[in-house]
């Protein structure tokens, strides 16, 4: 655990997490919010509870980050509930995650975009909650505990619908 000071520079823990956070827990709240001012709002919505948390200094890193992530998301499905829209998970992102090598020709450029356009497709058939936890493995790089925190739910029921969801891909995409 680390003290609300930074001996280097004098920046809270709030200010620090920030710096190291802020931008993929934005990009979260970004991909499922359609307004970019609204998602900024809700950024800034979850590190302005951190900072008036009464004991979210005493947490160890590891816990601050998973409230700041579940805060997040609780905001975003607030912001679902006001507006009373359906709730869905884009997962255009993870192509990015999954196809890295640029250095490619036309010819494989264009196989590899076409089957991008496939896996989404097929992503999006999966069930929201199949969707937002594989959003968040593949798309965020989380770990089964840091998801299970974030979503309220036990580390095995995530492990398991991970496995859940990578078989009906499976699936899905042999039936294709």
């Amino acid at each position: 655990m680390y003290q609300s000071k930074i001996v280097t520079g004098g920046d809270t823990v709030t200010d620090v997490l920030y710096q190291r956070y802020a931008a993929t827990i934005f990009t979260y709240v970004r991909q499922h919010i359609a307004s970019r001012e609204d998602a900024e709002d809700i950024l800034v919505e979850t590190f302005l509870a951190a900072l008036e948390a009464p004991k979210f200094e005493q947490l160890a890193e590891k816990e601050q980050v998973a409230w700041l992530w579940r805060v997040a998301r609780n905001k975003v499905v607030d912001s679902y509930r006001h507006a009373n829209r359906r709730h869905s998970i884009p997962l255009e992102q993870i192509s990015e995650t999954v196809y890295e090598d640029e250095e490619q020709g036309p010819e494989q450029m264009m196989l590899r975009q076409e089957a991008e356009r496939q896996v989404l497709a097929i992503l999006k058939r999966l069930p929201p909650g199949h969707q937002e936890v594989m959003q968040l493995r593949f798309g965020h790089g989380l770990r089964s505990a840091e998801i299970a925190s974030i979503i309220g739910k036990r580390e095995s029921t995530v492990r398991v619908t991970i496995s859940r969801a990578m078989n009906l891909l499976r699936k899905l995409y042999e039936e294709r």
